[in-house]
C-alpha cells in the first residue's frame, strides 16, 4: 500500500498516490478526487532554469504534512489527503510535489487540495535550490509558524476563493 504522506527521492506516481486514498470501507461514498502535480519549469524571474535541487528536514516535513492532513480533516471532515514531495535533483518537467484529495463532494476536494499546497509552501521545511544559466540561488522556503492562525486563515482564503 502506498503511504499517504511521504517525502523522498523516488519519482512521483500521481495515479498510485490518488489510488491510495481509495482504500477503506468509505471509499464508495466519495464522488470526487482532485489532484495537483507541481512540475519543475524551465524559467523563473526571467532566467532560464536548468534544474532544481530540493532539500528537506524529513522528520519535521512529515510532521508538517500530518498537521496539514489534520487541518484538512478539521475544515473538510469528509476529505482525505495524500501528499508526496520529492527531494534531490529534479530535471525540467519532473514532478516535485503530488497531492490528491478525495471527498464525497468536489468542492471540498478542490478546496482541500488547494489548501494543502498553500500550507506546504507556508510550513513545510523544504528548500529549493534553483540552477540557472550563469549561477544558482536558494529560493526561500517555509516562513510561517505552523501555529500562526493568520497564515492558516490566508491559506484557507486562497483555497476557497
Amino acid at each position: 500500500m502506498t503511504t499517504l504522506l511521504a517525502i523522498g527521492e523516488e519519482p512521483l506516481e500521481l495515479a498510485r498516490i490518488a489510488a491510495a486514498l481509495g482504500s477503506g470501507e468509505d471509499a464508495g461514498s466519495d464522488g470526487a478526487i482532485v489532484t495537483f502535480l507541481g512540475l519543475v519549469r524551465n524559467h523563473n524571474l526571467g532566467r532560464r532554469v536548468r534544474y532544481l535541487e530540493y532539500e528537506a528536514y524529513e522528520p519535521l516535513a512529515l510532521r508538517a504534512f500530518e498537521r496539514i492532513a489534520a487541518e484538512i480533516a478539521d475544515r473538510w471532515p469528509n476529505a482525505r489527503l495524500a501528499l508526496h514531495h520529492r527531494v534531490g535533483k529534479l530535471e525540467i518537467g519532473e514532478a516535485s510535489v503530488a497531492i490528491a484529495t478525495r471527498s464525497p463532494h468536489r468542492g471540498d476536494a478542490y478546496a482541500a487540495c488547494r489548501y494543502a499546497i498553500e500550507r506546504v509552501k507556508q510550513i513545510a521545511p523544504i528548500w529549493k535550490r534553483e540552477f540557472f544559466e550563469g549561477g544558482d540561488v536558494w529560493i526561500e522556503g517555509a516562513t510561517a509558524d505552523p501555529d500562526d492562525q493568520r497564515a492558516r486563515a490566508e491559506a484557507e482564503r486562497v483555497a476557497c476563493a
